[in-house]
């Protein structure tokens, strides 16, 4: 499960005040959840019925980073229609991930989680639309590359589950 502080350095600079709510995500090349302050409501004017647009956090790890897939990551959230609202690249402490990984944290592959974590730089980026966290975990696909959907990020982008 996500904790939700993990990107709050990160997100601070797009956003004033704290994370509320969060949903988890399985990760692989990318992570998002819900920002809780970032869900706010519009009025359509050709309906009338409310259009909900919600804020999430999306992650490129940094083997995504290094293969240099952020431009066609970004390009794939574009053409779904949604706004990008945030960008940094920004480095990963320890302490961060621990907290992050507080779960992981009994099992064998804890550590090098963390190495891989801290390997190289992630860009963090939140995105805003409507149902975009839904779509963004549809989007991205299924953790395991194998069981990945041609088309998805992981199934199109990953090379193992780590990676």
């Amino acid at each position: 499960m996500l904790q939700r502080s993990i990107f709050h350095t990160a997100l601070k600079h797009f956003f004033t005040g704290t994370p509320e709510t969060h949903k988890s995500l399985p990760c692989g090349l990318l992570c998002a959840f819900r920002w809780g302050p970032g869900l706010f409501w519009h009025r359509s004017k050709s309906t009338g019925l409310p259009d909900v647009r919600e804020r999430t956090l999306v992650a490129i790890k940094p083997d995504g980073v290094q293969r240099r897939l952020v431009g066609q990551i970004i390009q794939r959230f574009e053409q779904r229609g949604f706004k990008l609202v945030g960008l940094k690249m920004l480095q990963a402490s320890q302490d961060v991930l621990s907290e992050h990984y507080c779960n992981l944290r009994t099992k064998p592959f804890y550590n090098s989680v963390v190495r891989y974590m801290t390997s190289g730089p992630l860009v963090v980026m939140v995105w805003e639309g409507h149902n975009v966290v839904q779509t963004s975990r549809t989007m991205v696909g299924h953790t395991n590359p194998a069981q990945a959907q041609a088309g998805t990020v992981r199934g199109d982008f990953s090379i193992h589950v780590s990676r």
